[in-house]
């Protein structure tokens, strides 16, 4: 992709993405009545699948980049339960576990030959998403794949995701994801600063966060 001086860097859609998935998380805990929070949230994670392809592309060592993921998704597997049932249950698991199987999916696609068994890999992880109740499932996947197979083509990327989130999910809450098509347009290319693991982290302290609270005040 071309650098441009001006627009959006990792770092900032990071902020994005990590605010609106706060946003979300606080309205879905706390307050379910107003749904405009939900709708704000919903921006979260197309912007969040489009940085791991953009990690993907640019890392060093993509099986570290996997394993990291994977960590953080065991790591905040017991905070996403207790912010959102209040006991561990793994009847839908978090998010860092459909961002992992993306990236197992695009490194698949990244190597020369056997694209046939690149398309039963993508296949497999999202029945997994779908099966073990990953946050968005199948979705999750098809969506990190639409922005990995789209890499090169900015606009059209992003005019793809909005045409893919509406057949997905049609007039509902989620109908607001394609609305992060705006930022993600922004981008410019440029990873921007670096707080190693703090956006990692901050996914399952807020969670813990919420829970305490949850038991506390409520």
């Amino acid at each position: 992709m071309n650098e441009t001086r001006f627009g959006l860097d990792g770092f900032a859609l990071k902020w994005i993405a990590m605010l609106c998935m706060l946003i979300d998380h606080t309205g879905a805990v706390f307050f379910p009545q107003y749904i405009q929070m939900r709708m704000v949230g919903r921006l979260a994670f197309p912007i969040y699948c489009f940085l791991l392809v953009e990690g993907a592309m640019h890392t060093s060592d993509i099986r570290k980049y996997e394993i990291r993921l994977f960590l953080f998704a065991l790591l905040s597997e017991i905070p996403f339960d207790l912010a959102f049932y209040t006991r561990v249950d793994f009847k839908h698991q978090n998010v860092f576990f459909t961002l992992f199987l993306g990236v197992v999916v695009v490194e698949q696609f990244q190597k020369e030959g056997k694209k046939l068994y690149s398309v039963l890999i993508f296949i497999v992880a999202a029945f997994l998403a779908e099966f073990l109740r990953m946050d968005y499932g199948a979705a999750g996947i098809i969506f990190i794949m639409l922005f990995y197979l789209m890499y090169r083509y900015t606009i059209a990327k992003q005019a793809a995701f909005a045409a893919m989130n509406f057949l997905l999910y049609g007039i509902s809450v989620q109908a607001y994801a394609g609305l992060a098509a705006f930022p993600m347009l922004l981008y410019n290319g440029k990873r921007g600063a670096s707080i190693k693991y703090f956006f990692y982290l901050f996914y399952p302290a807020h969670l813990l966060a919420i829970y305490f609270i949850r038991i506390t005040f409520y």
